[in-house]
C-alpha cells in the first residue's frame, strides 16, 4: 500500500511499453519502496527484460493484454490482480496517420479501441478492484488534445476526449474516498510516438510527466497539465474563433502507419 510518505509498492501499467509509463515507474521507485511492477500489453518480454536490468530490486512481470480485444480485458486484469495494486497507470496510446484514419475505418476504429474503449474497460475493472480493497490510485494519461480538435490529429484526440471525460467524471464520483483519480494532460512529449513530428512550443520529456504524477499522486488537484502553464495557454486557445484556430493547426509531417504502439 501507499505509505504516509507517498511511497508506492505495487504498480500495474496498462500500456506497458509506454516511455511515459517507464518514466513514471522510475520516479515512483526513487523512494525505494517499490516492490512489484506488472507491465500489461502486447509482446512485453523485451520491455520487461529492459526494466529488470534497470530495477534489479523490483519484481517486474509481464501481462499479455491486447486493448483491441474488448470483452476479455477485464477478465485478464482480474486474473492477474493477485494481492492488489496501489497504483494503476492507463498509459496506452497509438497515434494513427490522420490521413489514413480519415479514409480507412479499420485504422480509425483501432485507434479508438486503444486510446479509449480498451482503456475504459481496463480502468473500470481496476476501479472495481480498488473498491474491493478500499484504496488505490488510477492515473490516466490524457492529452492537451482534448481541449480542442485540430485538423491534424482529431482521430487521435477523439479517443483521448472520451477517456478524459470518463476519468473526470470518475474523479468526481469518488471525491472524499480513499480512491483517487489523477488525470494528466501533457502537451507534446518527446517519445517514439512524436519523433517524426516537428516540436511544438512547450514540448516536454517523459520525466517531466513523471515528476508531475509523483507530485500529485496522493494529494493536490485531480487534473494536471504538463507543463503547468499549458492550462492557461489552452484557456485562451479554446475560445479563439474556429477559422483562426484552424489556421494555427499544423497540417504537415504525417506519419506512415502508426508512429508508436505502446499498448
Amino acid at each position: 500500500m501507499i505509505d504516509g510518505l507517498g511511497a508506492v509498492q505495487d504498480v500495474l501499467v496498462v500500456g506497458g511499453s509506454s516511455e511515459i509509463a517507464h518514466a513514471i515507474v522510475a520516479e515512483l521507485a526513487v523512494k525505494r519502496r517499490l516492490r512489484r511492477v506488472v507491465l500489461a500489453g502486447r509482446s512485453m518480454d523485451s520491455t520487461v527484460s529492459s526494466m529488470r536490468s534497470l530495477m534489479s530490486d523490483v519484481d517486474v512481470q509481464a501481462m499479455s493484454l491486447d486493448l483491441t480485444k474488448t470483452g476479455s480485458i477485464a477478465a485478464t486484469l482480474n486474473a492477474g490482480w493477485g494481492n492488489g495494486f496501489d497504483v494503476v497507470l492507463l498509459t496506452a496510446g497509438v497515434l494513427p496517420d490522420q490521413s489514413r484514419a480519415e479514409r480507412d475505418p479499420a485504422v480509425a476504429v483501432d485507434a479508438a479501441l486503444v486510446n479509449y474503449v480498451g482503456q475504459l474497460e481496463a480502468g473500470t475493472a481496476a476501479m472495481s478492484k480498488f473498491r474491493e480493497q478500499g484504496r488505490g490510485v488510477l492515473v490516466v494519461i490524457s492529452s492537451v488534445a482534448v481541449e480542442r480538435p485540430r485538423v491534424d490529429n482529431f482521430v487521435y484526440g477523439s479517443g483521448k476526449v472520451g477517456l478524459d471525460y470518463w476519468a473526470i467524471g470518475l474523479a468526481d464520483s469518488v471525491d472524499g474516498k480513499a480512491i483517487r483519480i489523477l488525470v494528466v494532460r501533457p502537451g507534446m512529449v518527446r517519445t517514439r510516438m512524436s519523433r517524426h513530428l516537428p516540436e511544438a512550443p512547450m514540448t516536454c520529456d517523459p520525466s517531466d510527466v513523471a515528476k508531475a504524477v509523483a507530485k500529485n499522486l496522493v494529494r493536490g488537484p485531480s487534473t494536471v497539465w504538463v507543463p503547468s502553464r499549458l492550462r492557461w495557454v489552452m484557456a485562451t486557445l479554446r475560445h479563439l474563433p474556429r477559422p483562426i484556430f484552424r489556421r494555427l493547426s499544423p497540417t504537415g509531417a504525417e506519419p506512415s502507419g502508426n508512429a508508436a504502439d505502446p499498448r
